[in-house]
């Protein structure tokens, strides 16, 4: 029997890793998922065990190369981002995978900035709001200034899709898609690195940049195949929709974060877009892509929590609640309206709510939503202002969820509102970054399913 050619794909997300073999149809034909337990750097803060994520890495790989039913004909990587393996010169890791969320501290950030030209002046020239830890080029500046024994034994640092990738091609490279998130190393502006990176030397940790779309050949354990260099999650899940999409369209990329992604404003960051969070990507094509980001998926997880404490059900009776405009008309308030950028919550208000004020849990849940929505509003609207975008794609976990959808499409009328499916979007999109190279068939045109969420007419927020 003929053997099925497939593409082999690490998803790596914080919580859940997974390899998934794709057919050239880009049907899922084989999928293993683990959870792997963190350990802690030399400070005590958790952080992923990066020696662990990379045996398994090499295990599974393995075991899918032997299979006698799939023929492997590549690998490609999409991961979380904001995370830098540093390797000695022997290709071995000297550090731990520090955690994009260990504080950072305080005296080195303050003369980061005295010394280059300001907190203001660095977020507008590299895009990206200052976020400690989560900026990654911050990570390399302090194991400079705080290990520089350690930083001298560095050969490459690498971004932990471009790492993974190093460990199955053996090529140390950069990728433009993990280079432009939110990293502070990259200079929006001039488009190259911030002169931070000349100044202070570590553009020698930095390896050479390499087309996201490329691929190299290699030769693994008597496997040959070809090798992607690996893509930033966030970037990976867009390239679906650059792909098969048409006219201008807004992603919001919902799960704990809430991520409005517009490939389609070109207009650079104002100070008030980086005041309210907002930050600029670079996708696989290398053109910027304006984003902002809401709490919103991790706020939902705790308040759906406190209603079941207090209706006394299960925590995700949310599930089967079924929009309704009578209750959204009983619920509402003048305030539910966002008209203007000036108009902008400050936070989701919900959790200061007394429950004791509504009749039901429905009626309860349909408010939190409200709060949540005009939230969102704002956030999705700062990265469509100046731009002639008229459509916006939901995806994730709230694209399912009909009290989100309806109460977002009415509270945007002059927007088509559509929940998009992608199964394994992240996936899909490393594959989709490589098609030339290893997939002999044009790109399926079903790979996104949409739902329309039309404007009920007697309804305004």
């Amino acid at each position: 029997m003929a053997k099925t050619a497939v593409l082999a794909v690490f998803d790596i997300g914080k919580t859940n890793k997974k390899l998934l073999l794709l057919d050239e149809q880009y049907r899922i034909v084989y999928e293993q998922s683990r959870q792997l337990a963190e350990t802690t750097d030399e400070d005590g803060d958790p952080c992923e065990d990066i020696t662990v994520l990379a045996a398994w890495v090499k295990d599974q790989l393995a075991v899918v190369l032997e299979m006698s039913e799939f023929d492997v004909s590549g690998v490609n990587i999409s991961a979380y981002g904001a995370s830098l393996v540093h390797i000695g010169y022997d290709g071995e890791v000297v550090t731990p995978l520090y955690n994009y969320l260990k504080p950072y501290p305080g005296r080195l950030s303050h003369d980061f900035y005295q010394r280059y030209g300001g907190e203001a002046a660095v977020s507008q020239q590299t895009a990206s709001p200052v976020l400690g830890s989560l900026n990654s080029g911050m990570q390399l500046y302090r194991l400079k200034h705080e290990r520089p024994e350690t930083y001298r034994r560095v050969r490459f640092s690498l971004h932990l899709p471009q790492y993974l990738s190093f460990l199955i091609s053996g090529r140390a490279c950069s990728d433009i898609t993990s280079i432009g998130c939110h990293t502070q190393l990259w200079d929006f502006q001039r488009n190259t690195y911030h002169r931070w990176v000349n100044d202070e030397g570590v553009s020698k940790a930095l390896a050479p940049i390499v087309p996201a779309d490329s691929v190299i050949p290699i030769r693994w354990r008597d496997h040959r195949f070809i090798a992607g260099p690996g893509l930033h999650d966030s970037s990976a899940a867009l390239i679906p929709y650059l792909r098969c999409g048409g006219e201008p369209f807004v992603l919001l990329s919902t799960g704990t974060w809430c991520i409005s992604l517009n490939p389609f404003n070109t207009s650079p960051l104002t100070e008030q877009e980086l005041r309210a969070d907002c930050l600029c990507y670079l996708n696989y094509q290398g053109n910027p892509v304006k984003a902002s980001r809401l709490f919103a998926g991790y706020m939902h997880e705790e308040q759906v929590k406190r209603l079941a404490r207090h209706y006394g059900v299960s925590e995700d009776h949310y599930r089967h609640v079924e929009y309704s405009a009578d209750i959204v008309r009983a619920v509402a308030t003048p305030e539910d309206a966002v008209q203007t950028l000036e108009d902008a919550p400050g936070e989701i208000v919900f959790k200061d709510r007394l429950l004791s004020d509504y009749s039901s849990y429905a009626e309860a849940y349909h408010r939190l939503i409200l709060d949540i929505i005009r939230c969102q509003v704002f956030a999705t609207r700062l990265v469509m202002n100046n731009s002639e975008t008229r459509r916006i794609f939901v995806d994730g976990g709230f694209s399912k969820n009909s009290v989100f959808m309806h109460a977002l499409a009415t509270a945007l009328p002059d927007i088509e509102v559509y929940g998009a499916s992608v199964p394994q979007a992240t996936a899909i999109g490393a594959a989709l970054a490589i098609h030339a190279h290893w997939n002999t068939r044009p790109i399926p045109a079903d790979i996104i399913t949409l739902q329309h969420y039309a404007v009920a007419q007697d309804l305004s927020l």
